[in-house]
């Protein structure tokens, strides 16, 4: 740009959308990071206010601003007001400090998708999010680490078993995520017996001998309750965050309860609550009918101090696809469900800047 053309604060924004949050593919403008821009006597003042843990960050950020704006040209000074806040970890009664990472992934972020009781369309909501990371940019997986009653082989509609290299199980990639499910392994319909000592092992295994291949995010797709799935994958990698999965019904909220209080004694972030089948809208006369009641996600979440993330409506067609293992194609097809998932995968994203430490 001319050095004698006036700059706007539209296209200074435009251009701070170039610049990438430091470790993710995803920029600072749609992170909601830039909380404003001045421009007075050719001058220009970008105020950024970052929350992380990571020292560095904050300063690299206004590096990158600094840089970007200055190359515009049309300005004679460029000034970079940065704000950094630490996010506050909570420390509830009872808080155990969560052992050491004992097995390093090749993977940026891990994401749990969790629900404290069954039915609530928590694995779907876990496809559905890997696919929305997946649409923005980022390589991600997705492990179903539910050993007694595996869902992803269904949902996606494959029934193959994975490829083993050097001693290394290859997940199996679809829609360009990369799967892996202890339903791969096993015939279907054969019944899982197993112990907490077994269930500790296949956890491991998916974590150890799995070949994800430098991932940004590999989503999480935790059984329901509070048992050793969960106890053993927090104490075995350091998870970034957790998604919690609720109906709008109060007994369901009881068990989500429970999953929020598990996470935060093993120091998991809670990134927040989604209630799903949350309202079904009418074919013929577009009229919202709240079937399993409504509101209480929203008075639970603001009752355990955790955002409501998003609010998933309840489509005849998600489950049909669901069965026929092609949810994915349902939830991009359908506008509603598009927009509900994708506002939910940016609200997710969001909180990451401020529950992560970017590695």
């Amino acid at each position: 740009m001319s050095d004698n053309m006036h700059v706007t604060e539209e296209q200074i924004l435009e251009k701070l959308k170039t610049i990438k949050y430091p470790g993710l593919s995803r920029d600072i403008v749609s992170f909601g990071l830039i909380k404003g821009i001045e421009i007075a006597d050719d001058a220009a003042t970008i105020k950024v206010t970052v929350n992380t843990r990571d020292e560095e960050i904050p300063t690299q950020i206004e590096e990158l601003v600094a840089e970007a704006v200055k190359q515009m040209g049309g300005l004679k000074e460029v000034r970079v007001e940065m704000t950094w806040t630490q996010p506050q970890a909570a420390q509830p009664h009872g808080h155990q400090q969560q052992a050491p990472d004992p097995i390093e992934l090749d993977v940026k972020f891990k994401i749990a998708v969790a629900s404290g009781k069954g039915g609530v369309g928590k694995s779907t909501v876990a496809a559905g999010l890997a696919m929305m990371l997946h649409k923005q940019g980022m390589k991600v997986g997705l492990v179903d680490f539910d050993v007694y009653g595996p869902s992803i082989p269904t949902l996606f509609g494959i029934h193959d078993r994975p490829l083993v290299k050097n001693n290394r199980i290859i997940p199996i990639e679809h829609k360009g995520i990369k799967l892996m499910s202890m339903g791969f392994l096993v015939e279907q319909g054969t019944p899982m017996i197993w112990r907490g000592p077994m269930v500790h092992q296949a956890v491991e295994q998916f974590l150890r001998d799995v070949e994800w291949g430098g991932l940004d995010i590999l989503v999480v797709d935790l059984p329901p309750g509070t048992g050793d799935a969960q106890m053993t994958l927090s104490q075995k990698i350091k998870l970034d965050g957790a998604v919690i999965v609720s109906t709008p019904q109060n007994l369901a909220l009881i068990d989500a309860r429970k999953g929020v209080a598990m996470f935060q004694k093993m120091d998991v972030p809670i990134l927040g609550i989604v209630e799903n089948m949350s309202g079904f809208f009418c074919p013929n006369c577009n009229h919202e009918t709240h079937i399993f009641g409504h509101g209480g996600a929203a008075a639970e979440a603001k009752k355990l101090g955790v955002p409501l993330l998003a609010s998933l409506p309840l489509v005849p067609e998600l489950v049909q696809a669901s069965d026929d293992g092609h949810p994915l194609d349902t939830i991009e097809s359908n506008e509603r469900l598009a927009v509900a998932y994708t506002n939910m995968t940016n609200a997710v994203l969001n909180r990451m800047t401020v529950a992560v430490e970017p590695k």
